[in-house]
């Protein structure tokens, strides 16, 4: 299990940017950014304030396309995932939106059942 921790700033323009913390002291941070098993080339990794790091990578075009693309953020020497970032875009996702949204349904509906039970059994 990995020390360190990845938090995202922002994405813009096709950039992720985010932050690296938890790095001990007087180490570089060895992370690297994955998308379809291939290692991306151009990651910024350079130091900030109070032992943290910033991240900055450009997502690749091919992460853009029909269906869903994972890009992950990696650290190098074990391969334990730091974060990811999910694209969604096509036909595909108007369809998981919607699976997802009736899944969310069917949980409240779920949650609305056993809380009216509970309020009976205990009035």
């Amino acid at each position: 299990m990995s020390i360190l921790k990845v938090t995202k700033t922002r994405l813009v323009n096709g950039t992720w940017e985010g932050v690296i913390s938890d790095v001990p002291e007087g180490i570089r941070p060895g992370v690297a950014v994955r998308f379809r098993d291939r290692v991306l080339d151009d990651i910024s990794v350079t130091p900030a304030t109070g032992g943290t790091w910033h991240l900055r990578f450009a997502v690749p075009a091919a992460a853009i396309g029909d269906g869903v693309q994972t890009i992950t953020i990696v650290e190098a020497s074990t391969g334990d995932v730091l974060d990811s970032l999910a694209i969604i875009a096509g036909d595909q996702a108007s369809e998981t939106i919607r699976a997802e949204i009736d899944l969310l349904r069917a949980e409240l509906d779920l949650l609305k059942r056993a809380f009216r039970r509970h309020c009976v059994e205990t009035a």
